[in-house]
């Protein structure tokens, strides 16, 4: 054996070493860079961030409130009070509080009471608060329950909710991976080798995204986080099945490893850059979102993608070269000549039932689908309240809940207006709408006027979204108050609004960049027709049951205005993986027989490959769910749920089956649409 065939995948793997030494530790450090805070990701334009721009004049540094409210069910004493006061006091010497809490108030029903500690925005808010519970803690009268909620709250329980995410997140998919790749090689070494090269990609992927939040060249949150180590752990073990696969189609075709590498990374190379590029094509797609989180969700989930396709086209096939026939031990494939056992088996037997009924095969799957799309009306994806995040007991709820119950729930986070000072009081009576406990004039300077209104509704309530917006259009009717609302809800409003906007925006624009990056692999029009309409009816099939699961099962308060434009992101992008997968191959097959013939053909080498991929693309993002955050498990029963359906309906039955019933049509204009027909 030349040394030189030895020297070139050896050379690759030690520098894909080194640079997994070098970037490996970043995956630790990324919760470092994230952002939690919704008023960091509007757009300039939204109403509220003009608000805090103009707050400013006012008091110069941004200001979270963290509400501290005390309850006794038996009435709160003269020494509760007493307590309440000094702790407030002694709070003021914690670094990041920004001044002097307020004084204690009493309930109006004497079982509560309850003060605000300013903690600067700019700073690690999360860090604070957890001092001042620290603090509050310490020396509480007996019978007397002490919490800290309002937005710094909010922001120190999801930063504590994400805390630890890359760790677990790799502990639990990296099991469910090792364990699925266990049933599907029958190998002890293979299932390291695929999960060594997720971990380096990973650790790639996690050196770049941090030197780019780092520097604010993106936006990185605890979502955007979890979703990046998800990302690249599917997709590079996605395209390591889909390489090693073709090894070992290979291997039976030829002694020489080194040949069956090459000839796999040849048969390979294309349709896993056609995948990857059509997720990173989709991902970049978010740019044009309004809200920053998503604009930074798109180029990091890209990096990631880049990151799982440069490993696995480069150090996986560098790594079986070496291994040889023994990464498989020990179930060795069978030496040259032994034929291909892939034609055998449950997917020959699936290709068969395809051949034979094509057309009741794909009238059947559709309905089926179509009985899922009908109760996407049932999807309740019009945002929910801050609180409602969490699935997980957390201070911060338990903490809103004795405030809603003893106070005006929007006590401590009140609604801020800016106004011409010359307009106050018309301003002022503007503002009191329904929903509003009272609006008081707090500051004024360089001839504007700071207002602050008191909301009878948590905060961070749909009801006081809704409050907010009433306020918003009675304030801009006043003439020459050039009146603007902001503050906490308004952020959440304005933040579900911009959400809204790029739902709508964006899904055409990726629907047109996958139909590009079809029409160009496939040489043709209607199969890439014909692979998104099936992308998209399983989309829609896979919300259909996520409303029913969400409402019946889970019994979850709503979702995210943003849930369903992810989760189009991901289950189309990722979904029409498999169908470049099997589309690929069908054309390679239908290019030396024909679209019949090469369909079926297609479908049964590529099977087995392909739904193992959509297995462990699925598991990945169900390890989402151990997050107890409510947007992420939504997405990870969404992603997870139509991965399956995808691989195990769309492309098992539909797309063979159409494609069966139009023939050469398919490939149409291209050459092989005027190939003879295919024997029926």
């Amino acid at each position: 054996m030349r040394p030189i065939r030895w020297l070139v995948p050896a050379l690759l793997v030690v520098v894909w070493l080194g640079l997994g030494a070098v970037g490996g530790p970043y995956t630790g450090r990324l919760a470092d860079v994230a952002e939690n805070d919704n008023a960091a990701f509007l757009p300039d334009g939204a109403e509220a961030t003009e608000v805090e721009r103009l707050q400013r004049q006012f008091g110069g540094r941004e200001i979270l409130p963290a509400v501290v409210v005390a309850e006794r069910p038996s009435g709160v004493t003269e020494d509760d009070i007493d307590f309440l006061a000094d702790a407030g006091e002694a709070l003021t010497r914690i670094d990041g509080v920004a001044g002097a809490p307020t004084p204690p108030e009493s309930a109006e029903d004497g079982k509560a009471a309850q003060f605000v500690v300013p903690i600067l925005g700019d700073g690690n808010p999360g860090e604070v608060v957890v001092e001042v519970r620290e603090a509050l803690s310490k020396n509480v009268p007996d019978g007397l329950t002490v919490l800290v909620t309002g937005p710094a709250g909010v922001i120190a329980d999801l930063i504590s909710a994400f805390g630890g995410i890359d760790g677990l997140l790799l502990v639990v998919a990296g099991a469910v991976v090792a364990l699925i790749l266990l049933v599907v090689y029958r190998s002890p070494l293979l299932p390291v080798v695929v999960l060594f090269s997720a971990v380096l990609a990973l650790g790639a992927a996690a050196f770049v995204v941090y030197q780019l939040a780092k520097r604010d060249v993106l936006a990185l949150n605890g979502q955007s986080q979890g979703i990046l180590s998800i990302l690249v752990f599917g997709a590079a073990t996605d395209y390591a099945l889909l390489l090693v696969s073709r090894f070992r189609e290979e291997l039976r075709e030829t002694d020489d490893r080194f040949v069956a590498v090459r000839r796999a990374w040849r048969a390979t190379i294309e349709p896993v850059a056609a995948s990857a590029g059509t997720v990173v094509l989709g991902l970049l797609c978010l740019l044009f979102s309004d809200l920053r989180s998503n604009q930074g969700l798109g180029p990091v989930g890209a990096i990631g993608i880049a990151a799982a396709f440069a490993v696995s086209m480069t150090f996986l096939p560098a790594a079986l070269a070496l291994l040889g026939r023994g990464a498989f031990w020990p179930f060795v494939p069978g030496r040259h000549g032994s034929g291909r056992s892939e034609h055998r088996g449950l997917w020959g037997w699936v290709a068969r039932l395809v051949g034979r009924w094509p057309r009741v095969i794909w009238i059947l799957t559709t309905l089926v689908l179509l009985a899922g799309v009908a109760f996407v009306p049932q999807l309740k994806a019009n945002g929910t309240a801050q609180t409602d995040l969490f699935l997980s007991e957390v201070e911060a709820v338990r903490g809103q809940d004795v405030l809603s119950a003893h106070f005006a729930g929007g006590s401590g986070a009140p609604t801020v207006i800016v106004a011409r000072a010359a307009a106050t009081e018309q301003v002022a009576r503007a503002a009191d709408v329904p929903g509003v406990a009272e609006v008081l004039a707090t500051a004024e300077r360089n001839g504007f006027v700071l207002l602050q209104a008191t909301l009878d509704d948590p905060a961070d309530s749909t009801a006081a979204m809704s409050t907010v917006e009433r306020m918003r259009a009675a304030v801009h009717d006043v003439p020459d108050a050039e009146a603007k609302v902001g503050g906490q809800t308004a952020i959440q409003l304005d933040v579900q609004t911009a959400s809204r906007h790029d739902r709508n925006l964006i899904i055409p624009i990726v629907l047109v960049v996958i139909f590009a990056v079809l029409a160009l692999l496939l040489r043709a029009l209607v199969a890439p027709l014909l692979l998104i309409a099936t992308v998209v009816l399983s989309f829609a099939a896979t919300m259909g049951v996520s409303a029913l699961v969400f409402n019946h099962v889970f019994d979850f308060p709503g979702a995210d205005p943003a849930m369903p434009l992810f989760g189009f992101i991901f289950l189309v992008a990722l979904g029409i993986d498999y169908n470049i997968f099997l589309m690929t191959r069908v054309r390679e097959e239908t290019l030396i027989s024909d679209t019949r013939t090469g369909t079926l053909r297609g479908l049964a080498v590529t099977g087995g490959v392909i739904t193992s991929a959509g297995v462990v693309l699925a598991a990945t993002f169900a390890a989402l769910s151990v997050i107890p955050v409510l947007f992420l498990a939504q997405i990870a029963f969404i992603v997870a749920f139509g991965v399956l359906l995808d691989t195990v309906v769309v492309r098992s039955l539909l797309v063979p089956a159409v494609t069966i019933h139009i023939d050469r049509r398919v490939w149409w204009p291209a050459r092989l649409s005027r190939r003879a027909r295919s024997e029926s």
